[in-house]
């Protein structure tokens, strides 16, 4: 069994501040460490679960914070950025038999952590199809696409929510909550060994897990700068809405995440 696991930086337990999330920042060391720790914990329940190689792509800004050393020999990890429209998932292919995430978080749009947001900070919202695109969607609608199903996710309790309105077989693991400014958290402890239960569990079940990628998706991106959506607008068959907003209409994944890579 072959496992992709993506794992992100604003959905761990402890992570609140912006500047924490940053390679060099005071706060982002200890952070980084449980970063490692969620991730390595996902990758021992898929061990138990039968996976014989796993693949962890770094997915948080640099690409580069995680300590390699602490991962069992099956894995091989992805650092840095494969510069190509699969982004957050870079070198999934068919091969694989799942695609895990940990440390995700909610789009923009919702107020599921004082850290949502949906791939930078430049947009008050992303929509597929008229409803708020979380970095979990854009990615698990690639992986579909190629017939590789998403079966596990570990962040904050409204991305989870958000995930089960897609696929209710995929397994969820809340580690925080929001509350304005603040995070609520499990402790480390727990939160690892929730997420290494959760990944063996979600592989054991990953038959049963199956998101429908639409046949057609109007991406809607509303910036919060205007002359970004103007230099959006020359991108080939976005239509600018208003001052602000840009949609993209395609049935075709493959040009959905070409849009995406040039102007989000």
């Amino acid at each position: 069994m072959k496992v992709y696991i993506s794992v992100d930086f604003e959905g761990i337990a402890g992570s609140t501040s912006w500047s924490s999330t940053v390679l060099g920042d005071l706060e982002h060391a200890p952070l980084a460490k449980e970063m490692t720790l969620e991730a390595v914990a996902a990758c021992e329940g898929a061990l138990e679960a039968g996976a014989t190689e796993i693949y962890v792509k770094d997915a948080h800004d640099s690409g580069r914070n995680m300590d390699p050393t602490l991962f069992p020999k099956e894995v091989r990890l992805i650092r840095d950025w494969t510069c190509d429209p699969l982004s957050m998932i870079g070198g999934i292919d068919p091969s694989f038999d799942a695609v895990m995430y940990v440390g995700y978080h909610s789009p923009a749009g919702m107020d599921g952590s004082p850290l949502s947001h949906t791939m930078n900070r430049g947009n008050n919202y992303v929509k597929y199809n008229g409803r708020l695109a979380s970095e979990f969607l854009i990615h698990a609608y690639a992986a579909a696409s190629i017939g590789v199903p998403s079966v596990f996710l570990s962040g904050d309790k409204m991305l989870c929510d958000h995930v089960h309105e897609y696929d209710p077989q995929i397994t969820t693991v809340a580690v925080k909550e929001g509350i304005g400014c603040a995070t609520i958290n499990l402790s480390p402890a727990l939160a690892q060994e929730k997420i290494r239960e959760g990944a063996k569990k979600a592989l054991e079940n990953r038959a049963n897990c199956h998101i429908e990628v639409p046949e057609t998706i109007t991406m809607e991106i509303c910036y919060k700068e205007h002359h970004r959506a103007h230099r959006a607008a020359c991108y080939p068959g976005v239509v600018q809405l208003d001052p602000y907003t840009v949609s993209f209409t395609t049935n075709s994944m493959e040009d959905l995440l070409k849009a995406r890579m040039f102007i989000l």
